[in-house]
């Protein structure tokens, strides 16, 4: 362990950039619309300024003129989500909204259950014939709080991999450069948030899934402590599987969580009720929080110098805020084999029940770690459960001295789209470079990606918070502390 980082006086005092959503364009203006918070749009529809209905007009004009850049929708149903938004303007002028999120677009990964439609997980395996009738525990949350639903956003195929590509529905692209990755699993999502296409994204979080394409879209993403979130049908990736939002700021991602954590009798492994709301507290700040910061594991991860740079100014002003931040490293060497070994299981199971037809449909990447999953013997699982409960125990260990972890999100910005890990990096897998992410899965705590900078391409970076489990609020406090001190958020792409 090294001393207290303290920042120096130009860090402290550095010009904060603008926040995100800072304004709302005025409807029938024809300018285009600035990404917009939910928190924003609600205080607007309370005062009688803006309409549910012209914010989903906004919403969906963004997606017309982007998607044919961006490719970050599978389906899109604006005459369903213009007619949700109507129902929801008429609730908010007799003065009865449904719930916190009435009239607030949002979209949903393709591989959670939307009743009405088809959920297709990325796969021409997937048959688009019904009936489609139930809703996900944290889809039917976000209708029961009278959320306008966009459309379905795009996945790689059942989800497998840190980059949204498919079979499907070809490659999402990045906002700020479309000739890159969007990252992924839960690549839609947040190239959706970042362009302006609803404030908020529902996504799931496997090795990193959400955490990954808000890191490199430049927006803000929390996987919750497993559990916190209901999930059916149960992920065949089993607990490593988390639900989260992605938004534009923290506090949005907090009024979300109230609503998706929502209990559901179909989930047998969701926690129990929540205690408050995890608004409450957020602006307590991070003063006197015990912080510890692993820029590379210990020297297990090469981080590109402009990451480091920005994820070091992010942690020097959480010092400047009052809390005590010392760079130390979990004590752990990095579980990829037992998290393979777990995940190429998990896909051997999603398509266990397919035959040779309709395996000849999969994506090669996934096919193949189909393969090498289905050799695994029933020891090496356990063998792997095994690693996974050390991991646990050495993270819970770790947390008895330091309230949050802080680590880069990635050690690198977003490369070209269509491809597993960049050219010339001498991975195969995804997990080649996403080695901050997927631990935390395996030990099923909170962890949030926050954008902190760009590199000199202009690429947003991502900094990752990371809290003990059950400490969901923390995590979104602390992030929440970066963005009231203008050290959050990110210029939104010029697409």
């Amino acid at each position: 362990m090294t001393d207290r980082i303290a920042p120096t006086d130009t860090e402290a005092n550095a010009a904060a950039p603008s926040a995100p959503g800072a304004q709302i364009p005025a409807p029938g203006t024809g300018a285009r619309p600035a990404p917009v918070t939910a928190t924003a749009l609600l205080a607007s529809y309370r005062a009688g300024t803006l309409s549910p209905v012209d914010a989903t007009r906004d919403a969906l004009a963004r997606i017309e003129a982007t998607e044919p850049a961006v490719n970050a929708f599978v389906r899109v149903d604006a005459e369903a989500a213009l007619a949700q938004a109507e129902e929801s303007a008429r609730r908010w002028e007799r003065g009865e909204p449904a719930g916190l999120l009435d009239g607030v677009p949002v979209t949903v990964k393709d591989i959670l259950l939307q009743r009405g439609g088809p959920t297709f997980k990325g796969s021409r395996t997937v048959r688009a014939a019904g009936p489609w009738e139930e809703d996900a525990p944290s889809v039917a949350r976000l209708r029961e709080h009278g959320a306008v639903f966009l459309g379905k956003t795009t996945t790689p195929e059942f989800g497998w991999k840190g980059v949204t590509d498919s079979p499907l529905s070809g490659a999402t692209r990045n906002p700020y450069d479309p000739a890159l990755t969007s990252g992924g699993s839960s690549g839609g999502g947040a190239a959706a948030v970042a362009l302006g296409a609803g404030p908020l994204g529902l996504g799931t979080d496997g090795g990193g899934s959400v955490r990954i394409p808000a890191a490199f879209c430049g927006v803000f993403a929390l996987k919750p402590t497993y559990g916190r979130v209901p999930l059916y049908p149960a992920s065949a990736f089993g607990t490593l599987a988390h639900i989260g939002p992605m938004t534009l700021d923290a506090r949005d991602a907090a009024l979300m969580m109230d609503v998706i954590s929502g209990s559901d009798a179909r989930d047998w492994s969701q926690l129990g009720p929540v205690a408050e709301s995890f608004r409450t507290g957020l602006d307590e700040g991070v003063r006197g929080l015990r912080v510890a910061y692993s820029p590379t594991f210990g020297g297990q991860v090469a981080v590109d110098p402009a990451v480091a740079a920005a994820v070091r100014a992010g942690v020097e002003r959480l010092a400047a805020l009052g809390a005590w931040v010392s760079e130390d490293d979990p004590d752990f060497t990095d579980p990829v084999d037992a998290f393979h070994t777990l995940w190429f299981s998990g896909a051997a199971r999603v398509v266990q029940p397919l035959g040779p037809e309709a395996r000849a449909l999969l994506d090669p990447g996934l096919r193949e770690i189909c393969g090498q999953g289905a050799r695994y013997s029933a020891l090496d699982y356990l063998a792997a459960v095994d690693t996974r409960m050390e991991l646990g125990r050495r993270m819970g260990r770790f947390h008895e001295r330091y309230d949050l972890l802080v680590t880069p999100t990635l050690p690198i910005t977003a490369f070209e789209a269509g491809l597993e890990a960049p050219k010339g990096s001498g991975h195969r897998r995804w997990t080649g470079w996403t080695p901050f992410t997927y631990p935390f899965n395996l030990t099923q705590q909170p962890a949030a990606s926050v954008p902190v900078g760009t590199d000199p391409r202009g690429l947003p970076v991502g900094l990752q918070i990371v809290g003990p489990r059950h400490a969901d609020a923390l995590v979104l406090r602390a992030a929440h502390a970066l963005y009231a001190a203008g050290a959050a958020g990110v210029a939104p792409p010029a697409l």
